[in-house]
């Protein structure tokens, strides 16, 4: 699930409000009508027609908005009958030109509106390689993603997660690289396209991240030198067994995750610091796995940093732990759904930086027990 950051209100895609806004050009014409028939001519209403194609070019295509026109040139015909000394000449002459421009600024709008809807399109597509929707199960493991850009017309940003079925268990990715919105999506592909290869033929985590310092590495180099310093990711890997009641879990910077069994909530900080992606020839190579028992019930909250910075208006950041010792035992979709939703009245409606949260929990299975 991936929305933009901005909270707003839903309104009807037909009738209601949108209709009234399409509709004032000719509910301005109409009044300006009225009022240069209804008024003496020293107040001279009908120098305000030319407005009327001028605001339809702000919402309708380009024969519609000649046609206002037309219709506008007509009435201050009509009006000349009525009183000869009104100065028809020039406001005739004011409501062609206005016209004329008006269907040229219509068309060039028509134009980006198409060129706009071009691009969202590419980026829906890049989106779905790169955020590509995961399967609601895996084995016994109930998985739910929910996906915030921080930039209100981008889809994808610098955060980045995916979960696959492998033969050493159900692992997952969770990580985000520096900056935000468009700038770090080549770096995030980099990333989680690496994963989704060695993932499936790595038998340990070390590997899988030594693979991914490497494609990061590498990506980094093919840039330009100002921007190279600047590739570093912070990255989570879980894996969950397929035949045990644990899991394990190599965290290389990122924020801990936050472990819900029978109520208690429990904050997995890494027992010793691996390094971020990309950082490891500065801190050194140095990994670290930890296990933790994960049962059948338990629920485990991967997520970004752009989670627990999200501030209010006094600037405290958001009290995730908190947070979930109020949800109680909610599935991962509606615990997602209410995270989401509070994140954004927490923030006053508008989020600084892209989020992304994976939910997981164990469901038991007869024939593959998740229990320790």
């Amino acid at each position: 699930m991936i929305r933009s950051g901005r909270l707003r209100r839903r309104r009807p895609p037909y009738g209601g409000r949108r209709d009234t806004v399409l509709l004032s050009p000719v509910v301005l014409t109409v009044l300006v009508t009225s009022l240069a028939f209804a008024t003496p001519r020293q107040i001279a209403f009908s120098r305000l027609l030319p407005a009327a194609p001028a605001l339809a070019a702000a919402m309708w295509s380009v024969l519609p908005t000649v046609l206002l026109g037309a219709c506008c040139l007509l009435v201050m015909i009509g009006l000349s009958f009525v009183y000869s000394d009104l100065g028809t000449p020039y406001t005739a002459a004011a409501i062609v030109a206005v016209t004329l421009a008006a269907a040229y600024a219509s068309h060039l709008r028509l134009q980006r509106e198409e060129a706009l809807f071009q691009v969202r399109l590419v980026a829906d597509a890049a989106q779905k390689v790169l955020l590509r929707p995961l399967p609601r199960r895996i084995q016994h493991v109930e998985i739910e993603s929910l996906y915030l850009a921080a930039q209100e017309q981008a889809r994808i940003g610098g955060d980045f997660y995916e979960a696959v079925d492998t033969p050493y268990g159900v692992r997952l990715l969770i990580g985000d690289v520096r900056g935000k919105g468009l700038s770090a999506v080549g770096a995030a592909s980099a990333v989680i396209n690496c994963f989704r290869e060695t993932a499936y033929d790595q038998p340990d985590l070390m590997g899988i991240i030594h693979r991914l310092e490497i494609s990061l590495a590498r990506y980094s180099a093919g840039t330009s030198a100002q921007d190279r310093p600047e590739h570093f990711a912070t990255a989570l890997i879980a894996e969950i067994r397929h035949d045990g009641g644990h899991a394990r879990i190599l965290n290389c910077g990122h924020p801990p995750p936050v472990l819900v069994r029978q109520g208690e909530v429990q904050i997995l900080e890494p027992s010793l610091p691996s390094p971020p992606l990309n950082l490891a020839t500065l801190l050194g190579h140095h990994y670290y796995v930890d296990t933790i028992a994960f049962a059948s019930g338990d629920q485990m909250l991967l997520y970004t940093d752009g989670v627990t910075e999200t501030r209010d208006r006094t600037g405290t950041f958001f009290p995730l732990p908190e947070w979930m010792r109020q949800q109680g035992p909610t599935p991962p979709r509606e615990l997602l759904d209410r995270l989401h939703q509070d994140l954004l009245h927490y923030s006053g409606g508008r989020l600084d930086d892209d989020i992304a949260a994976l939910a997981v929990r164990c469901r038991h299975t007869p024939v593959r027990a998740c229990s320790a």
